[in-house]
């Protein structure tokens, strides 16, 4: 079986920087349904139509491809009382909005003298990364997922 419109795909995969540091990689394998659902990068999709299990791809994803453009209106200070918690910490995300109102996860990136500085931009938006990975399984989605636009069971999203 080949990957195609509407089949569920595992696979096992390595994110690197390009300085070759591991970024994040999979032990075991992930699911996806493949076909357009937003469910993995698109380019990553569009290199992998038409594999069979065991194949292999390796690909260079720009900004763009992968975590986006750094976008400076996504860091913003703060005053340390507009947060709903007593004990703030560097790491800590919050919901929010970006200017044009969409919701954002900001993640707190310095505190001090009473404000709090926080970034909505994904920790490697603006790098250049190396992906590759390796197909471990096909197979045809269900209705239901097709429908729900995402996987279903192992390895997918529980209802």
């Amino acid at each position: 079986m080949h990957i195609a419109m509407n089949t569920v795909v595992s696979i096992t995969y390595e994110l690197r920087d390009t300085d070759g540091n591991i970024l994040e990689s999979t032990s075991e394998p992930v699911t996806y349904l493949h076909g357009g659902y937003d469910n993995i990068f698109p380019k990553v999709e569009e290199e992998l139509h038409g594999k069979k299990v065991g194949d292999s791809v390796a690909l260079v994803l720009e900004p763009v491809d992968a975590f986006g453009e750094y976008d400076e209106e996504l860091v913003q200070i703060e005053p340390q009382s507009a947060f709903p918690v007593d004990k703030l910490e560097v790491g800590m995300q919050f919901e929010g909005e970006d200017p044009s109102g969409d919701v954002v996860l900001y993640t707190i990136t310095d505190i001090g003298d009473g404000k709090v500085v926080v970034d909505g931009n994904h920790p490697w938006a603006g790098e250049r990364v190396n992906f590759t990975c390796t197909v471990t399984d096909i197979r045809t989605a269900t209705k239901e997922e097709i429908n729900h636009g995402h996987v279903h069971g192992p390895g997918g999203h529980h209802h």
